[in-house]
């Protein structure tokens, strides 16, 4: 039992679990990629149906799910500690935690659902730390994962736009319905940013927003570009509605 300790290093798809190496192999392992416990014993039959599936789907993530493997009978501790009544009985860890499991042989269709729903949510939290990191390489892969996140779009399309790349900015503003964002990023473009001195453009451009079109544009593309939670926004918006009515 056990495995080698320079598995670590390699992409092993498959290990015997024992008590002893269980916080490694599976707990500490659960936080780089999603380990899936298979709890069996040599007297038992169903898991030796159950147990040839498990391998054969969890090997064609190509290392994207582990498999440990732990006989029950020869390491208790580990089947008190999930609490086991009957086996075969399959846990999904991911950072630690049980995030998924069933008890009992399962057809191969129901094993490969089990583990794509492991992919997904796997593939879920990638997303989620790319667009954390906020980036604009982070930010290209977690377009590769979901291509119209609106997250992801608005937030590398504001990078594009701010440093002048417009055309491509806006382009990728297409993947995404209309929010706010999306109007500030639009404004940004067609203004350029507002700059140190807003207001001083602000009180430029009032007089001349009831009669000019392209001042009263103007004026309010730079309120979207100052956003709704600016406390100037709100104020240079209230002398906009009254300029015009």
């Amino acid at each position: 039992m056990g495995i080698d300790r320079g598995s670590a290093t390699l992409h092993h798809t498959m290990a015997d679990v024992t008590d002893a190496t269980f916080e490694s192999e599976v707990v500490e392992r659960s936080k780089t990629v999603p380990v899936v416990v298979d709890l069996w014993a040599e007297w038992c039959g169903p898991c030796k149906q159950l147990g040839p599936i498990l391998e054969k789907v969890i090997a064609a993530t190509g290392g994207q799910v582990e498999l440990a493997k732990v006989d029950v009978d020869a390491n208790p501790a580990v089947g008190q500690a999930f609490k086991v009544q009957s086996i075969p009985a399959v846990y999904a860890m991911k950072d630690g935690q049980i995030v998924d499991g069933f008890m009992g042989a399962q057809p191969e269709a129901q094993v490969q659902e089990f583990v794509d729903r492991l992919l997904l949510t796997s593939e879920q939290s990638e997303l989620e730390r790319l667009i954390e990191a906020g980036d604009e390489a982070s930010l290209r892969k977690a377009l590769e994962i979901e291509s119209d996140n609106p997250a992801a779009v608005t937030a590398l399309a504001s990078i594009l736009v701010e440093r002048g790349d417009t055309d491509a900015g806006l382009a990728l503003l297409e993947r995404v319905p209309e929010s706010a964002e999306t109007r500030r990023i639009i404004a940004l473009a067609r203004t350029g940013g507002v700059g140190d001195d807003v207001e001083t453009t602000l009180a430029e451009l009032l007089p001349t927003v009831k009669t000019d079109e392209d001042a009263r544009q103007r004026f309010v593309d730079l309120l979207e570009v100052l956003g709704p939670d600016d406390p100037r926004a709100a104020e240079w918006r209230r002398r906009l509605s009254t300029a015009l009515f």
